[in-house]
């Protein structure tokens, strides 16, 4: 474990972007959220949304919903929630704004993604409204009544985006993993927020921890070559809801983490772009920075790697 440590703790500082090598320094260093917050901040724009890439595979400056979500996902790993604090104050503006939002749903592709380079699955076509999906809607929705007052005026409309978004669920809808992992930030939004009483978590949680195993790729041979959903993505440490049910699958990946780290301290990158390949190669030395931490988060909080 030590040599994977130092392994990728070298290509962190020789290769992460700031706000990656300082959510490094706060997971194993002893860094502080203030850190973390400080070069979050870098990324925000004057109407509180978020663009520069944070997104890596979007490389759009101008304020998207992807790219506060993707803010909101460093929140979250941090845990910082003061609703008082300029960023997150920032982020409720823009929620609340009306910008890519059609009073159900956030936009998750915007025309301005066009004019950057990007992944073929960030580009708009001219009927970017009329797509319906809850990844990142119903995520960014949960972040608004965790951090949001209840006095707030678009505070009801986030609550039914929540209602409408449950019920969608709940009417066994299969959830593919991306918009899945927006259900799990509400399932947890609303537990830290200790809001109970606009749905059956209970009911909720149960169809989730279900969903959550039968996402998972089974076939356990194309885990290193394929972009493949793995209990990593769910599973994030032993107090997980999900653990119980994946600890075999969680216990084989940590071993599978620990076999296919490459000399550099990074691990391999299972997807392209059809376009902007130069470019590309940059986002893609970002996406190892961010495996890296997850890969060895992963390891440190299973512990299932002992060698």
């Amino acid at each position: 474990m030590d040599l994977i440590y130092e392994r990728a703790k070298k290509f962190i500082y020789r290769n992460a972007r700031p706000i990656d090598l300082v959510r490094w320094q706060y997971h194993f260093e002893k860094g502080s959220k203030e850190a973390v917050l400080n070069v979050l901040s870098c990324y925000q724009n004057e109407d509180g949304g978020f663009g520069y890439a944070l997104e890596n595979d979007c490389w759009n400056p101008n304020s998207t919903p992807i790219h506060v979500w993707a803010a909101t996902e460093i929140l979250r790993e941090i845990e910082f929630f003061d609703k008082n604090h300029p960023i997150i104050k920032g982020i409720l503006f823009f929620l609340s704004s009306g910008k890519y939002f059609d009073n159900h749903f956030w936009h998750r592709v915007v025309p301005s993604n066009n004019d950057y380079p990007h992944a073929p699955w960030w580009s708009a076509d001219e009927n970017y409204k009329s797509e319906k999906i809850y990844n990142p809607t119903v995520s960014l929705a949960s972040f608004y009544l965790l951090c949001g007052d209840k006095k707030d005026d678009f505070y009801k409309t986030a609550e039914n985006i929540v209602k409408e978004a449950v019920k969608f669920y709940l009417s066994d809808n299969k959830l593919e993993m991306h918009v899945l992992n927006c259900y799990i930030n509400l399932l947890e939004d609303i537990k830290y927020a200790n809001i109970y009483d606009i749905f059956s978590v209970e009911e909720f949680e149960e169809k989730i921890r279900k969903d959550v195993f039968n996402s998972i790729e089974k076939n356990t041979e194309i885990w290193s070559t394929q972009y493949v959903c793995k209990p990593s993505r769910f599973v994030k440490s032993k107090n997980s809801i999900f653990y119980e049910d994946t600890k075999e699958l969680c216990n084989y990946e940590s071993h599978i983490i620990a076999d296919t780290q490459l000399e550099n301290g990074s691990w391999p990158i299972t997807w392209g772009w059809s376009d902007y390949q130069n470019e590309f190669a940059i986002s893609a030395n970002w996406w190892k920075s961010n495996f890296i931490i997850e890969n060895i988060l992963f390891l440190k909080s299973i512990g299932s790697f002992t060698e």
